[in-house]
């Protein structure tokens, strides 16, 4: 961490305090950063972190408090002077411009022009290429955003903010769903953005990396600050303690593990240029991962299952006998259910209610003649919303105004509330705070146990290696490997995940 800063804080933020209707979000919270420090910021799921976040970028402003910036004291504070400040966030959901290129996107809002008229594409596309380089990107500057990958939609991101001559950059989950050497890579450009003075909010359901790259931490509880210290000075358990208020002893629950018979499997599944003969089988109360890099076509296998895309050949299989799915009403009909790695931009209608949201897949089954029986709707959307232990005021409450991992709740209910005989879960506790994690597995475990075929699909390794009785690694679009739960380890996983080892016959 920078010296220069020790006596000279770059963010001060002093009993802050911010109130909604009914909830007191931020109760007296403060936060000190340092110029040239990387300082993570955690807690569970509506502990106010994003709160504060908007707080600090200008877009909320708090009921009582004090806030300076780089010595000097604000009295009020809006986005744009955020900006001019040099505070740069990189939110959890992207916030470029999909149907705009790379170079517009970067450079969006101070676009480059030939007599003060002409946009200056060369400029443009020069100035592009010299951001991207700085954070290790390398995709042409020409390419759409919807064409991205997410992990080179973060890298775009950061690049924006840092050429945005940006002293203090926030990041929230910047590693959500990338892989253990995109996490590297994105360690090694905050080390770089470090050394020149540059101070990183980090933002990290993830307490390993927590560890791994900040000098300091500062834990939040329901509003309010409950520690802050130099990161040598705490141990994860400590942390969880502080973020939960209670001992986690085992993340992973254990379960019995007695696969029945096989009900669901997949030959040969293959879409040009995404995934190439892609067979695999899913046994009754059994957890199959489904492990690779970004990119590998874990994804693609999942949005063909559910009919979400089109198959050029391969068939698919319930019971022995072959169905037809050709979109996911076809795929909901026969059983099959699939929480997205997106709840928010594919998997939530965030307008509608808990209630509608629950109830989303199972309106023929809720319906009488056409017309959906409400009575019996509101009973089922509150059965699992109490069975679950969803965090709601009540069933009608918008579910854009739940936190993240009460919206995956209401997502796991929805497929609950169907039967889903097989459920494809992508992410599944992606942003999500350890204490809800640790609700989620057991969510997972309960429904294998019911003798249901669940395929989790994940980046994080412990996750895989921790939840699931096999796992298939895929690369390139081809499962490479398949490995027993004795046998898996991360090494393993990532050796066939790169390539690095030819693909060997399947264990079972």
């Amino acid at each position: 961490m920078a010296e220069s800063g020790a006596h000279s804080p770059l963010l001060a933020v002093r009993g802050i305090t911010k109130r909604f209707p009914g909830v007191l979000a931020l109760d007296e919270v403060s936060l000190i950063l340092q110029k040239g420090e990387v300082h993570a910021l955690v807690g569970e799921n509506g502990a106010g972190k994003s709160t504060l976040i908007k707080i600090i970028g200008g877009v909320l402003q708090p009921d009582s408090g004090t806030f300076e910036f780089d010595g000097k004291s604000l009295s009020h504070l809006d986005p744009h002077t955020a900006q001019q400040l040099g505070i740069s966030i990189i939110h959890q959901e992207s916030e470029l411009a999909s149907t705009l290129s790379v170079a517009e996107n970067l450079c969006l809002g101070r676009l480059p022009r030939s007599a003060g008229l002409f946009l200056a594409h060369r400029r443009m596309h020069a100035e592009a290429r010299t951001w991207l380089s700085r954070v290790g990107a390398e995709f042409a500057t020409r390419t759409l955003v919807r064409d991205l990958s997410i992990s080179d939609r973060r890298l775009l991101e950061l690049a924006r903010a840092i050429s945005r001559d940006a002293k203090l950059v926030i990041m929230d989950e910047p590693t959500t769903v990338f892989t253990e050497r995109e996490v590297q890579q994105m360690f090694r450009i905050i080390r770089d953005l470090r050394s020149t003075g540059v101070a990183i909010l980090y933002i990290s359901h993830r307490l390993e990396e927590v560890f791994a790259i900040a000098d300091r931490v500062t834990v939040l509880r329901d509003g309010r600050t409950m520690a802050s210290c130099e990161i040598g000075q705490t141990t994860e358990d400590q942390l969880v303690r502080w973020m939960v208020g209670r001992e986690l002893k085992r993340v992973f629950p254990s379960r019995a593990r007695k696969p029945g018979a096989e009900t669901f499997s997949v030959r040969d599944l293959t879409r040009q240029g995404k995934i190439h003969g892609v067979s695999f089988s899913l046994r009754e109360g059994e957890i199959v991962g489904l492990a690779g890099l970004v990119g590998a076509g874990r994804t693609d296998v999942a949005n063909a299952i559910f009919g979400a895309t089109a198959l050029d050949r391969g068939e698919i299989l319930l019971g022995g006998k072959r169905v037809r799915i050709s979109s996911p009403k076809d795929a909901i009909r026969h059983g099959i259910g699939y929480i997205t790695a997106d709840r928010k931009l594919d998997g939530l209608l965030l307008s509608k209610s808990v209630k509608e949201n629950i109830s989303l897949a199972s309106l023929p089954q809720l319906s009488r003649f056409g017309f959906i029986q409400w009575r019996k709707e509101r009973a089922e959307a509150h059965r699992y919303k109490e069975l679950l232990q969803i965090k709601t005021p009540g069933i009608h409450e918008l579910v854009m105004n739940l936190s993240g991992g009460n919206q995956q709740k209401a997502v796991f209910a929805r497929w609950l509330l169907v039967h889903a005989k097989v459920l494809i879960l992508d992410e599944p506790t992606v942003g999500i705070d350890v204490g809800t994690k640790q609700e989620i597995y057991r969510l997972i475990n309960s429904i294998a146990e019911e003798g249901r075929c669940v395929l989790l699909i994940s980046s994080e390794l412990p996750e895989v290696l921790g939840m699931c009785d096999r796992i298939l690694v895929m690369q390139k679009g081809r499962v490479t490997r398949e490995l027993s739960r004795d046998e898996a380890t991360q090494e393993e996983i990532l050796y066939y995940s790169a390539g690095l080892r030819e693909a060997a016959p399947r264990t079972s």
